[in-house]
C-alpha cells in the first residue's frame, strides 16, 4: 500500500524479505509471461478495483483508528514527511523535501516541507499544518494513547520559516527519525477550523491535563466526536462514501500535487471499492461471480479446495506470500485464573499448535514462539518451544493447585477466598473461519482435561470494543509485525495496560519495562538484539500470549490488473493499472 501511515513507518510492525532465506520466496501461481507483461503497455489510468473487506473500519479518524481496515483505507488518503521504499524499505521523503538534518546529539530534528504540496480540497500543505498535526497527537484529550506513547521523547516543535519545522526531543531513540518522519500530516483547516490549539506549544501539551486552557479540552473532544467517517488528506485518493455493512468508496484525485513527479507513486485506478462481505465462503462467491476483483487473503481451505479449478486460474493470479502477521490467543493477565503464570504455561502446553498449522491452515504457516518476525536478526529461535503436552499441562495446574474437588468434571480452585471454577470464555470476531478452527480446536482438547471453556463470535466493532476495555477472559487476535527494527513499547510496556493501550491483556513486569525502555535509547544494534533476546526469554517463560503462527498470505487477484507484485510486506494495489482494452468499469474523474 502506498502512503503507508505512521504505523507503517515505525510502529506497528513492517517487515523485509531480503535476507531471509528459502522461507522468503513468493510464489506466483501461473502468472502471465514478461512477453504479455510488456504487450500491456505504459501504465494508462481509468477501472476500478473492488477489494474484499471482512468488516468496516473501526472508524476513520487519522489519529485514533488503530484496526487494520482503517489503516488500508486511510493509506490511501493521508500523506506522512517521509515514507519508505517498497523494495528496499530505506526511508525516503515524502512530504518532505529531504531526510532530516540531525543534530550530532540526536536531540534535534529539522524537516523542509515540499512547498507544492497540496490537500485534496486544492488548500496548500504548509509548515502549519504539520505543526498543528504534532500538537493533535500530543494532545492528551484526542483518544490516541498508542499513537502518543512513540512520541514521548518529542518536548517541542516549532517553525523555523513557513516551509521548515524543528523537533526537539529529550532523549535519544533510535527510531525517532521514522516516529517524525512518520507524522501524518493533517490539514488544519479541517480538522482544527476554530484554530483552537493556535495558543499552545507543543511543549505545553505535556504538563498536567487539568492545567491546560478550556480550548484544548474542546478540541479534543469535537476530534474525537467528529472526524470518524469523514477523513481528508494529501493523498491520491478521495474519501467518497461509506455504506456501513456495505462498501466505503475512494476516488482518484486527478488533482493530486505529485502527478507526474519523480519517486511520487502514481495512481492510476479511478476508485477503490472497499466492499464488505463478513463470510470468507460469500466473499469467494462474489470473487468468482466478479463483484470482487481483490482477495488479500484466501482461507487455507479455499486454496487447497475452492480455486484450483482451470476457470478460476484463467481469471485470478494467486500470490503465495509469508504474511508479516502473527496469530495468537492473549490471556487476560488480570483474570483471577491467569494471574497465574502457570496456568497460561497449561494453556499454551494444551494448544496443539502443530496440529493447528497442519489441519486448519492445511501448511500454510508456520509456529512461531514470539512477537517479533520469524526472520529478523532480534528473533531468538533458541528460544524453548512449548510443545503438545497434555500431561505437562496438568502437572502445572495441579502444581497451581487445581483439582475436581466437587466431582463435576470441572477443575476448581479457592481464589480470593472463593470457589473459582476452571472456567472461562474465548472471543473472536465472527467471520473469520479460521480463528473460529483455533479455539474450537483448543475447547476439545480442554474439555479432556476438566477445563470448560467456551467460544463468543461477536462483530468486529464489538469485539474491538471489549479488547480496549479488557472485557475479556481470552481473545483471539493477531498483530503486523515490523520488517524493519520493531518497538514493542505500545504492546508490552505496562503503561499500555491502561487508558485503552494496546496492552490489552494487561500484561505487567518490571523488568520488561526497563528493558523496553533502554532498548529505545540504545544506538547499537547488537545490544538491541541482545536486550529483545532476554525480553523474548522472559515472555517465553510467562506466556502472556500464546504465540500461534506466522501465516502464509495467500491473495487473489483478477487478471486484468497489471503492476501486480509482492513487496516485502505484501501486495501495493497503487501501482496496479488496467489496459484500456481489458478495462471493466467506465468512470469520468473530472478535475476541480
Amino acid at each position: 500500500m502506498l502512503a503507508r501511515r505512521w504505523r507503517f513507518l515505525f510502529a506497528i510492525l513492517m517487515l523485509s524479505v531480503t535476507g531471509c532465506g528459502d522461507k522468503s520466496e513468493v510464489k506466483v501461481a501461473d502468472a502471465p509471461s514478461t512477453a504479455s507483461a510488456k504487450e500491456a503497455g505504459k501504465p494508462v489510468t481509468g477501472d476500478w478495483l473492488v477489494i474484499h473487506s471482512l468488516s468496516d473500519p473501526e472508524q476513520l479518524n487519522p489519529l485514533t483508528s488503530n484496526d487494520a481496515s482503517s489503516n488500508e483505507v486511510l493509506g490511501f488518503v493521508l500523506e506522512s514527511l517521509l515514507t519508505r521504499d517498497p523494495r528496499t524499505l530505506e526511508l525516503k521523503p515524502l512530504i518532505a523535501e529531504a531526510r532530516p538534518e540531525i543534530a550530532q546529539d540526536k536531540l534535534t530534528y529539522t524537516f523542509r516541507i515540499r512547498q507544492d504540496a497540496r490537500f485534496q480540497d486544492g488548500r496548500p500543505l504548509t509548515g502549519e499544518d504539520v505543526l498543528f498535526s504534532v500538537k493533535a497527537i500530543k494532545c492528551p484529550f484526542v483518544n490516541a494513547p498508542f499513537l502518543r506513547v512513540y512520541f514521548n521523547s518529542l518536548v517541542d516543535a516549532r517553525l523555523v520559516d513557513p516551509y521548515t519545522i524543528r523537533f526537539v526531543t529529550k532523549e535519544p531513540y533510535f527510531l525517532n527519525e521514522s516516529v517524525l518522519g512518520g507524522i501524518t500530516v493533517l490539514p488544519r483547516h479541517y480538522y482544527d477550523p476554530e484554530n483552537l490549539l493556535q495558543r499552545v506549544a507543543v511543549r505545553d501539551l505535556i504538563q498536567d491535563p487539568a492545567k491546560l486552557p478550556g480550548e484544548v479540552k474542546k478540541f479534543g473532544d469535537q476530534f474525537n466526536k467528529n472526524y470518524s467517517r469523514n477523513p481528508m488528506g494529501s493523498g491520491p485518493y478521495k474519501f467518497s462514501l461509506w455504506k456501513t455493512g456495505r462498501e466505503l468508496e475512494l476516488v482518484r484525485n486527478p488533482d493530486y500535487w505529485g502527478n507526474g513527479k519523480a519517486g511520487i507513486d502514481q495512481a492510476h485506478l479511478d476508485r477503490l471499492k472497499f466492499r464488505v462481505v463478513n463470510n470468507f465462503d460469500a466473499a469467494l462467491v462474489r470473487l468468482k461471480s466478479g463483484s470482487l476483483d481483490y482477495m488479500e487473503a484466501l482461507q487455507p481451505v479455499q486454496v487447497v479446495r475452492g480455486t484450483d479449478s482451470e476457470r478460476f486460474k484463467r481469471e485470478f493470479q494467486k500470490y503465495e506470500y509469508y504474511a508479516p502477521t502473527y496469530t495468537y490467543i492473549g490471556w487476560n493477565n488480570d483474570h483471577p485464573i491467569f494471574r497465574d503464570k502457570r496456568i497460561r504455561q497449561a494453556m499454551t502446553y494444551l494448544t496443539n499448535r502443530q496440529q493447528i498449522v497442519k489441519s486448519v491452515l492445511f501448511g500454510l504457516g508456520e509456529v512461531v514462539n514470539g512477537h517479533i518476525y520469524l526472520f529478523r536478526p532480534e528473533y531468538d529461535k533458541t528460544l524453548p518451544s512449548y510443545p503438545f503436552d497434555p500431561a505437562k499441562a496438568l502437572a502445572l495446574l495441579n502444581e497451581a493447585g487445581w483439582r475436581d474437588t466437587d466431582g463435576d468434571g470441572v477443575l476448581d480452585k479457592v481464589i480470593d477466598g472463593k470457589k473459582t471454577p476452571l472456567r472461562f470464555e474465548i472471543k473472536i470476531n465472527s467471520g473469520n473461519a479460521v480463528r473460529k478452527s483455533v479455539a474450537l480446536v483448543l475447547l476439545d482438547e480442554l474439555k479432556k482435561h476438566g477445563i470448560d471453556a467456551s467460544v463468543r463470535e461477536l462483530d468486529w466493532t464489538i469485539f474491538l470494543n471489549d479488547v480496549k476495555n479488557h472485557q475479556f477472559d481470552a481473545v483471539v487476535l493477531g498483530w503486523q509485525m515490523s520488517t524493519t527494527e520493531s518497538d514493542a513499547y505500545q504492546v508490552w510496556h505496562s503503561s499500555q495496560a491502561a487508558n485503552k493501550g494496546s496492552n490489552a491483556i494487561s500484561y505487567k513486569n518490571a523488568r520488561v519495562d526497563e528493558i523496553l525502555e533502554l532498548y529505545r535509547g540504545e544506538f547499537d544494534a547488537q545490544k538491541r538484539i541482545q536486550l529483545y533476546k532476554e525480553f523474548q526469554r522472559i515472555l517465553s517463560d510467562e506466556q502472556p500470549y500464546t504465540f500461534l503462527y506466522l501465516p502464509k498470505r495467500v491473495s487473489a487477484v483478477q487478471r486484468r490488473f497489471e503492476g501486480v507484485e509482492v513487496f516485502p510486506d505484501g501486495l501495493r494495489p497503487v501501482d496496479w493499472w488496467v489496459p484500456s482494452a481489458r478495462q471493466k468499469y467506465v468512470t469520468t474523474v473530472t478535475a476541480n
